[in-house]
């Protein structure tokens, strides 16, 4: 069965042995420096936000060590949440709530949705999907879906798979008002170049 094949069948068990054998390349090892400096300007700390595929959660570390005090993580896989259920334990079930679940079944609303890594790590059958669901987890029209997305061609038969612009502009327009989507200038070393900053909300 190819990847693609197994990330539809059973996404959980595809990311679990991801982590469990660390094959986590895209892990920067720190918060995005684009979100960072994107926290740093809320000065509204109770509003509820989310983070999907939150991973190793380095973002949500810094925004509960900012003081923020709704954060929600969420992994289809069972590793990186119990792995942050020690890292964060004095935030677990306080300021932070962390489900092991899948995105699309999620029934929140939430003030801020953080994008990092999680659509390019969806199958891009799945991304019409995703600018579906987007919406309904926004809890109104202030609410906002703000990250980092690749502007690059990356894979296509793997995670992270790659796309451009153009193709995020009609694709998520269709379905959410997009506000910001521009390359980033203050991405991570690593990614200069390759990131678009968005910013987008319900129509």
């Amino acid at each position: 069965m190819d990847t693609i094949a197994q990330l539809l069948e059973n996404p959980r068990q595809y990311w679990q042995q991801r982590y469990q054998c660390a094959q986590t390349g895209w892990d920067m090892g720190e918060v995005s420096p684009p979100l960072k400096a994107y926290f740093d300007s809320i000065t509204q700390k109770d509003i509820r936000i989310l983070i999907p595929g939150c991973g190793n959660g380095y973002e949500a570390d810094y925004l509960l060590s900012q003081g923020f005090t709704n954060v929600t993580m969420l992994d289809i896989a069972p590793e990186p949440i119990a792995r942050l259920t020690q890292t964060l334990a004095p935030y677990v079930g306080k300021e932070l709530q962390l489900i092991e679940g899948d995105f699309f079944e999620l029934n929140q609303t939430f003030d801020l949705i953080v994008e990092q890594t999680f659509f390019c790590a969806l199958p891009p059958v799945l991304r019409e999907k995703y600018a579906q669901k987007m919406p309904q987890l926004l809890a109104n029209e202030d609410s906002r879906l703000v990250g980092v997305m690749f502007n690059d061609s990356l894979n296509t038969t793997e995670p992270p798979f790659g796309g451009f612009a153009d193709e995020y502009r009609s694709l998520l327009g269709e379905y959410m008002n997009i506000y910001k989507m521009e390359l980033c200038a203050n991405s991570h070393t690593a990614r200069q170049g390759r990131e678009l900053f968005v910013e987008i909300g319900k129509k």
